[in-house]
């Protein structure tokens, strides 16, 4: 089962990973050991992977840095749930393959709680057995997700998803 990591609204991108610890100027290594470092200083020490992030609203708000998301990948976090996300860093999520899901469930979940992500269902099953429904996600984030990445996707097909029906006059 997963753990819950909880927070509140506008979590930004320097509360994720202050630009002091920016790869460039420590390691790509040293990247995950920072995630969260001043906000729950715990994080890193104790997060698990697939262990999923519920937030407040306009989650990764702030600066575009890309190591943000990246922290997170490297810690395994499984999954992040908030009603929203701030533009840049839904996509460097997604390009990363984090799988993101627009629900509200910081009033139903609690920090620490033992959950497990249905994938398959696009539902979260608390340890009480409680389920709680996420959007299922378009075709091509999906495809994202299941390669590990934007490149791991183009590496392993060639192509962007949705490439080849857009080339072929569909959507």
């Amino acid at each position: 089962m997963a753990r819950v990591w909880l927070f509140g609204e506008d979590v930004d991108t320097d509360q994720i990973v202050p630009g002091r610890y920016a790869p460039y100027m420590t390691s790509e290594e040293e990247l995950p050991k920072h995630a969260f470092i001043e906000a729950r200083p715990e994080f890193a020490r104790e997060v698990r992977p697939g262990d999923i992030i519920v937030a407040g609203a306009n989650f990764g708000c702030g600066s575009s840095r890309e190591y943000a998301p990246k922290a997170l990948k490297l810690c395994g976090v499984g999954a992040i749930i908030a009603p929203g996300f701030a533009r840049i860093f839904f996509r460097n999520a997604l390009n990363l393959g984090i799988p993101l899901f627009e629900t509200d469930l910081t009033g139903v979940l609690r920090d620490g709680q033992e959950v497990t992500l249905d994938m398959e269902r696009y539902v979260v099953v608390t340890d009480a057995g409680q389920e709680y429904p996420l959007k299922p996600p378009p075709d091509f984030v999906r495809e994202i997700w299941e390669a590990g990445s934007t490149v791991a996707y183009f590496r392993r097909y060639g192509r962007l998803p949705g490439q080849r029906a857009r080339e072929q006059g569909g959507e």
